[in-house]
């Protein structure tokens, strides 16, 4: 592993663990086994550490807009098992994501927002398609989204890979939910294209 995707690891564990504001440039030198002056040979600043960390996991997440195929229930359970997997494959770097991007200061924060956004439009997009095809029965396409966000993003806070549910039980649990709650009927959850 190159020595600035060390430091990416180690700050995004770090950021996530204590906080951005906790984490000082001594303490994550300390985890690398670096002296602090020598840190600065890899990053400009603790700011840079915090964005590159959002801006990977963007990356992750976006990436599973890019890889959703089929039909809008087929697109929506991907999307569940995708966005759950990068939590649970990325779950430092996700918290971050979730949780310490608003402590970055402008432009920086514009930069954080507007991947957020995207995927947020990307969702949203997801849950259209299916509203336009008579799909999922709901009448605020925004309130549908936040409410799929919610349900996924909030899972960084207490799954664990190790814990009483594999992945795949709880994206399967997840998407039926998350279906249901779309409005889509029980019978069709199962189908996705061939449903």
């Amino acid at each position: 592993m190159e020595r600035r995707e060390q430091i990416l690891t180690v700050a995004g564990y770090l950021f996530s663990q204590r906080g951005y504001h906790a984490t000082s440039m001594r303490e994550l030198a300390k985890h690398l086994n670096l002296q602090g002056g020598s840190l600065y040979a890899h990053i400009t600043s603790k700011e840079e550490l915090l964005l590159e960390v959002v801006r990977q996991a963007a990356e992750r997440f976006l990436g599973v807009l890019e890889g959703l195929k089929g039909d809008p229930v087929s697109k929506l359970k991907s999307l569940v098992r995708g966005h759950l997997e990068v939590i649970a494959q990325e779950l430092p770097r996700a918290t971050v994501f979730f949780h310490e991007w608003k402590h970055l200061s402008p432009p920086l924060l514009e930069e954080a927002k507007a991947l957020r956004r995207r995927y947020e439009e990307g969702v949203q997009a997801v849950i259209r398609e299916g509203m336009e095809q008579g799909v999922f029965r709901v009448e605020n396409l925004r309130l549908a989204t936040l409410f799929v966000l919610s349900a996924l993003n909030w899972t960084y806070q207490w799954y664990r890979p190790e814990g009483p549910l594999t992945l795949e039980e709880l994206s399967e649990a997840y998407a039926t939910l998350i279906l249901r709650a779309l409005g889509v009927e029980a019978n069709k959850e199962k189908g996705g294209e061939n449903g």
